[in-house]
């Protein structure tokens, strides 16, 4: 219902109340109509469902298959290892999503407000909670509003509601009906649960609770939005369902061909567990788990708190940012920027120039000072911010003591202007044009003169250039209180004071740097074209603004045309922020959102990555959000792209590394069984997989940055196997391949079967040769050879335990003998001679992934 477009007489007869408000027994029969007032957001994700959560993916049904087979044919011991994989997986994601939730509810203010409302007919403190429509509320400056209102009386009112609409300054508040169709942040009879009263009093009739609630509708929203799968749940999800058909094919392909060449059903069931081992990377889900857990540990030490794992490589994979202004580019805080008396431009902490203007300057600080009801630290934004100002050249306690307020006519939405009166002297500050039309003289250099027309345009051209550079602009004037009797007539003007809510001052390089690591920057904010345009441009966001009434009046197709040329818009709802979302994706973009407001809240919950501020930010978007920002540092964001971009990049090469060396496994196996042999069960093959892709591949996950900023992001099209890992994966698998069935049939030599002796040294082959080709992996990607001591550290650990199986009464369960000097110098030579070729296939993808254009 419309109810700002209404009469307060209306109002009150619709919602059957009357000023003294309702009785008990009419508020305890609302209670159980509308229920609590409170917001219902998304249950808590429990412990079991966290847990649960880490065993969905593809690679770890198709594991859990080879396990089972594997108990079925008597391996249990392959049986056990594939399960203590899978539950070191689970573990490790488990432990660090439930850390982040944890931390998350941490930051949450779980305190119940209270709320002053009438009740037969007398005030009385209660839960906010227990409010219900028809209730009649008193605002007091600090308070929180409680629930959707419509003011039936108001004194000097202001409202801050930057968290719902976006709108830095505080908003004027009066009682007198609206137009209709009157926008959401221009409802001055309003009042919104979850805003601030940032000045004066009032009384409001409750006219929606709880989930009926601006605040709640947003909510709404949030529990209907879809959670994004990020890029690398996808790739590894696509990448799953695709080893797992390969499986059944080859298997399907082998286990006939072994049963009718004459084996039994025994080997050829132990051949389909081995080829599923084989072709499966085991190791893969705990080493992505593992590698994100420790991007996650480091962005934390760097202000980013992460609720999800996957966020961190998402992160990565942005290429366009959308931000909102209002204490996210801005410092959330009113300050005056410039001075201007007639016809001289000063700024706050500047030298005036000469005597007459400082004079102007002074009387200019201190009626901003003395027409003031804040202190520097207490107070409505904007009063602050002249007291702020004024102390650059003021003691305003002592400027306060010696021109003690004598009275006052306040401030309201409707006149737009305040006096104060003093002994020898009456102040007044307000809206330009409200103080313009009450003044005939102006302050210049020698003294009052007469306001003539010329300079009242001159007033007139300055407001202008004012609001130009995103300026509040208010105007000064003085009189003496013997000139006449009206307190706000014949009045001296002085002059203007242009207040900013200032951008933060790593914002700007910020944006620079993620522009030139290939990631849009848009701006999207509540306030009106000019502020938001001239903010923007003061970031370097220098673009042509639209506004939220030209998005309603687009439809989708227009309006994903239009985003791609347009980086600022301005008067925008929390459904233009979805709408402005939802284009970019449509048009192929993985979209991060950072905001601290309700207002932000859908946006953030259907970007890719959604990023809220922690000290500003309302619970609301810290719950919608997938990282929380905890200094509300937009800088910290640049930081964390490049911490994603990292973490994506060490799993790339680790991904590259793995399935190399699957390829290599299920070609030698496949090609082995063809001629009968099963040259490596699976106990050995799991032994390869969780050696050499277990403590080397997570050190991987340690290697340094590089020139990853350099890079353009990563394609949203494109899967982590792509072209040139593809390459990479061939070309090594086949070295290997033609490496290890060399090694395989010389030893064999026409033998009727695989020996003990044979497997041992085709198992350690495929060892060492890993070890090699880690290297070649980490130098395709530009990472120095070495620049990870952690990597060194984990061969050196892999092998000492290889030697373990080899030479300790381990081996007895891998079916290993020990081998001599002589046999350890073949298998020098097989990697030797294998050596020139991996590097050739590392030089040729390296041309294609690291150049100083920045290709990938």
């Amino acid at each position: 219902m419309d109810w700002f477009e209404r009469p307060v007489e209306a109002v009150l007869d619709e919602l059957g109340t009357t000023p003294a408000g309702l009785d008990a027994e009419t508020a305890r029969e609302r209670r159980r109509e509308f229920g609590p007032n409170e917001i219902t957001g998304e249950e808590a994700r429990s412990p079991v469902r966290i847990l649960l959560s880490q065993f969905t993916s593809a690679l770890i049904w198709v594991l859990i298959a080879a396990a089972a087979l594997s108990v079925v044919v008597g391996h249990v011991v392959d049986a056990a290892l594939i399960g203590t994989i899978l539950l070191v997986n689970g573990v490790f994601g488990f432990l660090q999503e439930y850390r982040a939730e944890r931390s998350l509810d941490a930051l949450r203010d779980m305190a119940t407000p209270t709320v002053t409302v009438r009740r037969d007919g007398a005030e009385r403190e209660i839960e906010a909670t227990a409010l219900v429509p028809g209730d009649v509320i008193r605002l007091e400056q600090g308070a929180v509003v409680p629930a959707d209102a419509r003011l039936i009386e108001a004194g000097s009112l202001e409202v801050d509601e930057s968290a719902l609409t976006g709108e830095s300054a505080p908003v004027g508040k009066t009682v007198e009906p609206v137009s209709p169709g009157t926008p959401l942040a221009e409802r001055s009879n309003m009042v919104y649960k979850g805003t601030n009263v940032s000045r004066g009093s009032g009384l409001a009739a409750v006219v929606a609770t709880g989930m009926g609630t601006e605040v709640g509708s947003i909510a709404t929203a949030l529990l209907g939005a879809e959670d994004r799968r990020t890029p690398l749940q996808r790739d590894l999800d696509r990448l799953g369902r695709r080893l797992g058909v390969a499986v059944v094919v080859l298997s399907a392909m082998v286990v006939p061909l072994l049963w009718l060449g004459g084996e039994g059903p025994v080997l050829a069931a132990l051949t389909a567990v081995s080829l599923a081992v084989a072709a499966v990377p085991e190791g893969l889900p705990a080493v992505v788990t593992l590698t994100l857990a420790l991007g996650v540990r480091r962005m934390a030490a760097e202000n980013a708190l992460v609720r999800t794992l996957p966020a961190v490589e998402a992160l990565g994979a942005v290429d366009v940012v959308c931000t909102d202004k209002t204490g996210t580019l801005t410092e959330g805080e009113m300050r005056v920027q410039r001075l201007w008396v007639d016809d001289e431009t000063v700024a706050v902490d500047g030298d005036a120039g000469d005597d007459a203007t400082d004079e102007r300057v002074d009387r200019l600080l201190e009626i901003g000072a003395l027409c003031n009801d804040a202190t520097a630290d207490d107070g409505d934004p904007t009063e602050r911010a002249l007291v702020a100002a004024a102390e650059h050249r003021h003691d305003v306690e002592k400027l306060r003591e010696r021109r003690p307020r004598r009275d006052a006519v306040a401030f309201s939405a409707e006149r737009k202007r305040m006096a104060t009166i003093h002994d020898d002297v009456i102040y007044v500050k307000g809206a330009p044009e409200e103080v313009l039309s009450r003044s005939t003289r102006l302050l210049g250099p020698d003294g009052a003169v007469p306001l003539d027309h010329d300079a009242r345009e001159r007033v007139h051209r300055q407001v202008s250039s004012f609001a130009e550079d995103a300026l509040r602009v208010l105007a000064f004037a003085f009189k003496r209180p013997s000139d006449d009797s009206d307190p706000e007539e014949n009045l001296v003007f002085v002059g203007l004071q242009g207040l900013i809510d200032p951008p933060r001052a790593e914002v700007e390089e910020a944006i620079a740097e993620t522009r030139r690591a290939g990631i849009g920057v848009k701006v999207i904010t509540g306030d009106n074209a000019t502020t938001g345009r001239a903010v923007a441009a003061q970031v370097g966001v220098d673009s042509a603004v639209l506004t939220g009434a030209e998005i309603d009046a687009m439809d989708d197709e227009t309006l994903r045309e239009r985003v791609e040329s347009v980086d600022v818009y301005a008067r925008a709802e929390p459904a233009h922020k979805v709408r402005i979302l939802t284009a970019l994706q449509a048009n192929g973009h993985t979209v991060a959102m950072t905001g601290d407001g309700v207002n932000d809240a859908p946006a953030l919950k259907n970007a890719d990555v959604g990023i809220a501020m922690g000290v500003r930010g309302t619970d609301v978007a810290k719950q919608a959000s997938d990282i929380v920002l905890l200094d509300d540092n937009y800088a910290t964001i640049r930081t964390a792209i490049k911490r994603g971009r990292t973490v994506f990049d060490n799993v790339w090469k680790f991904v590259a590394y793995l399935l190399s060396a699957n390829v290599a496994e299920v070609a030698v196996v496949f090609v082995a069984s063809l001629f009968g042999y099963l040259v490596l069960p699976a106990v050995q093959l799991l032994w390869i997989n969780l050696l050499t892709d277990g403590l080397p591949a997570l050190a991987l996950g340690t290697d340094p940055s590089g020139d990853v900023m350099d890079r353009r992001p990563r394609e949203r099209v494109r899967g982590i196997v792509d072209r040139p890992m593809g390459t990479l994966i061939a070309g090594a698998g086949l070295t290997a391949t033609v490496l290890m069935l060399g090694l395989l049939f010389g030893l064999l030599d026409g033998a009727p079967a695989v020996t003990p002796y044979v497997m041992t040294m085709v198992f350690t082959g495929f060892v060492g040769l890993e070890f090699v080709k880690l290297y070649v992996v980490r130098w395709t990607r530009g990472t120095p050879m070495a620049s990870n001591r952690w990597l060194a550290v984990a061969v050196a650990t892999s092998s000492l335990l290889h030697l373990a199986v080899l030479y300790t009464p381990i081996g007895a369960y891998f079916g290993t003998v020990p081998l001599t000097a002589a046999d350890w110098t073949v298998l020098a030579g097989v990697l030797l001679a294998g050596a020139p070729a991996l590097f050739l296939v590392g030089w040729l993808v390296r041309r294609r992934t690291v150049s100083p254009a920045g290709r990938r």
